[in-house]
């Protein structure tokens, strides 16, 4: 047998899914079996709720907990890459050739600078 397509459900239909199971006195097997599901989702979906219930097992976390650290994980990601590439940046500032270059530059906007260019 192949696999299957990953299919996307709505929370409503997984919601139903997860009644209907704890509903019936059919084994969730069964249940998935009718609503063309494979029966771990159809678990997963159970456990999930349950936990969302406040139900799971000690530091579960829920639903909005789980999509919360997915976000802050990115954030963080996101935010060390910015701060390596400022890390790059200043230290390519502190180059002693860029320095030399910056100190002349300076001169140059003061005036001192004709004497370089004009010997």
């Amino acid at each position: 047998m192949g696999r299957r397509k990953r299919r996307a459900f709505t929370p409503e239909f997984k919601a139903e899914a997860v009644r209907l199971a704890k509903a019936s006195d059919r084994s969730i097997g069964q249940v998935a079996k009718d609503l063309d599901l494979t029966e771990t989702a159809l678990r997963d979906w159970i456990k999930r709720a349950d936990t969302d219930a406040g139900h799971g097992p000690p530091g579960a976390l829920t639903t909005p907990e789980r999509e919360e650290l997915q976000r802050l994980r990115r954030d963080v990601k996101r935010l060390e890459m910015e701060r390596e590439i400022l890390k790059k940046r200043a230290c390519a500032g502190a180059h002693p050739r860029s320095m030399k270059a910056g100190r002349l530059r300076a001169r140059i906007a003061s005036g001192q600078g004709r004497r370089l260019l004009v010997s």
